[in-house]
Parts: C-alpha cells; sequence; structure tokens
C-alpha cells in the first residue's frame, strides 16, 4: 500500500512537472522583482512566503491544466507522449481533482492578503485556465501566458503596498514582453508538431522573422526594465545586472541562429539565469544602500 501512494505522488510530481522547475523559475524571477521593488529591498516576510510558495502552487496547477486539455495533442508529439495524463498513468479524474487542490490550497493563501490582492488574484486564475485553449484559437498563445505570468506583479505590489502603481504596470509589460520572447523560442522546438496537428503559436505565426521578432521583443524588455531602474531609482548594481541579462540575451540568439531543437530548448532554458541576473541586480542595490 506504502509503494502505491509513493507511486501516485511520483507520477502526480511529474504531472506537475516538480522535476522540471524551469517553470517556477520563470514564474519566481518576476514576483520577486516586484516584491523588491515594492518592498524597497525588504519585502514583508509573510507576503514573501506566500507568493513564493503562490507561484510553485500555481504553475502546478496550470501544467495539470494544460496537459489535461492537451492530453489528445500530446500523444502525437515525441516530446509529450510520455507524460502521465497521456500514457494512461494518472487519470483524467485524478488530475482534476489535483487541480482542484491546488487551487484550493492557493486560495487560502491569499485570503492570507488584502481585499485588493484578492481581487486581483480571480483575474490570475482566470488567465491560468483559459490560457490551454489559447493554442486552438489564437496565434498569440504565447502572449496571453505571458499575462498569466505577468499578473503576479500587479499581485505583488498590492500585497506589499496596498496599491498598484505606474511601476507596476512598466513591470508587467516587462514581463508579457519577456515571456513572449522565450515561450517563442520554447514554441519553436514543437513548431512542426504544432502545425502538423493545426494548433497555433507565436513561433508559427513569425515564421522567418522568428529570431528578429524575438531580439525585438528582448530590446523592449530591456528598455522597460531601464525605466523602472530610472523610476525606482536604482543604482550601479541593478544596471550591472541589467548588463548580464543583456549578455545573456544575446547568447540565446546565438542559441537559436540556426533553429535547432535543442539549441531553441537550451535558449529557453537560459532565461532562468537572465531573471536571476536581475533579480541579483535589484538586491545588491537595496542591499547595497
Amino acid at each position: 500500500m506504502v509503494n502505491d501512494l509513493t507511486e501516485r505522488l511520483h507520477e502526480y510530481a511529474i504531472l506537475m512537472r516538480l522535476n522540471r522547475p524551469i517553470g517556477i523559475y520563470l514564474l519566481l524571477w518576476p514576483t520577486l522583482w516586484a516584491l523588491m521593488i515594492a518592498g524597497e529591498g525588504k519585502p514583508d516576510t509573510k507576503v514573501l512566503l506566500i507568493f513564493i510558495a503562490g507561484v510553485v502552487l500555481m504553475r502546478s496547477a496550470g501544467c495539470v491544466i494544460n496537459d489535461y486539455f492537451d492530453r489528445d495533442f500530446d500523444r502525437h508529439v515525441s516530446r509529450t507522449r510520455n507524460r502521465p495524463l497521456t500514457s494512461g498513468r494518472v487519470s483524467t479524474r485524478e488530475a482534476l481533482f489535483l487541480f482542484g487542490a491546488l487551487c484550493l490550497l492557493a486560495l487560502i493563501l491569499v485570503l492570507q492578503l488584502n481585499r485588493l490582492t484578492i481581487m486581483l488574484s480571480a483575474v490570475g486564475a482566470l488567465l491560468a485556465v483559459i490560457y490551454p485553449y489559447m493554442k486552438r484559437v489564437t496565434n498569440l498563445p504565447q502572449v496571453v501566458l505571458g499575462a498569466a505570468f505577468g499578473w503576479s506583479v500587479p499581485m505583488a505590489f498590492a500585497a506589499q503596498t496596498g496599491t498598484v502603481p505606474q511601476i507596476a504596470w512598466l513591470m508587467f509589460t516587462a514581463t508579457v514582453l519577456w515571456t513572449t520572447a522565450y515561450d517563442t523560442m520554447y514554441a519553436m522546438v514543437d513548431r512542426q508538431d504544432d502545425i502538423a496537428l493545426g494548433l497555433k503559436s507565436t513561433a508559427i505565426l513569425f515564421g522567418d522573422a522568428d529570431r528578429a521578432v524575438i531580439g525585438g521583443l528582448q530590446l523592449c524588455v530591456l528598455v522597460c526594465l531601464l525605466m523602472i531602474g530610472y523610476q525606482a531609482e536604482l543604482g550601479l548594481y541593478y544596471y550591472a545586472g541589467l548588463a548580464m541579462a543583456t549578455g545573456l540575451g544575446v547568447y540565446q540568439q546565438r542559441l537559436i541562429r540556426f533553429r535547432e531543437r535543442d539549441g531553441c530548448f537550451r535558449a529557453f532554458l537560459n532565461n532562468h539565469w537572465l531573471g536571476l541576473a536581475v533579480f541579483i541586480g535589484i538586491w545588491l542595490d537595496y542591499a547595497s544602500g
């Protein structure tokens, strides 16, 4: 019985992608950027812990509901056909129960915060639920994912300060643009499979202009982050972090230059370090002040 329970929990962990935490990192970094700037380097400990836990829960819930809606498509893609739902190791009923449990836990956490944050969380939950449908109805599912990932930014400012100032929306915009860029790299990995299945993505939409558009998005992200640094009166350490992030963006362009699956996937993964570089710059700047 213990072995059976361990096996079920292992399959649930794989369904939640806990074995591949890149999505947690990519959702976490903008959240931490926002909390650090909103708290002027000293975010409230309770708020910080709630948001970190919330990132893990909502990213896990997003993976579960995405696999639930994509289960019939995933079996036709070599990279995804062995996922727990597609392979039948986890039932659809189990997946829906797990999704509900994760959302309930996230709700319990957000109810510990102020009224504005609770109200904003409803929009975040809606974005998480509708995202899996987007690849069926629009060429811009990566933008919707960006909005879902970026929504933690106004929530973080609301939780920390009780308001959502202009700088929060600027950071939200930066996150949407950044997410669209790196998720287009990810979509380039599956572009041929998606075309065959009739699915949509920015990688398909951009076609041969994909690298140029990604570069343009990366430049727009940098401009937004420079404006954030100016508005928040950040200093040398922050701009050093941006310089490092810019170098990583150039490296990602090199990785995707031949549009090979392995290179595009490595470029996608590299965005974890880009987000970390920006965070370290923010943290050091406040710590040194």
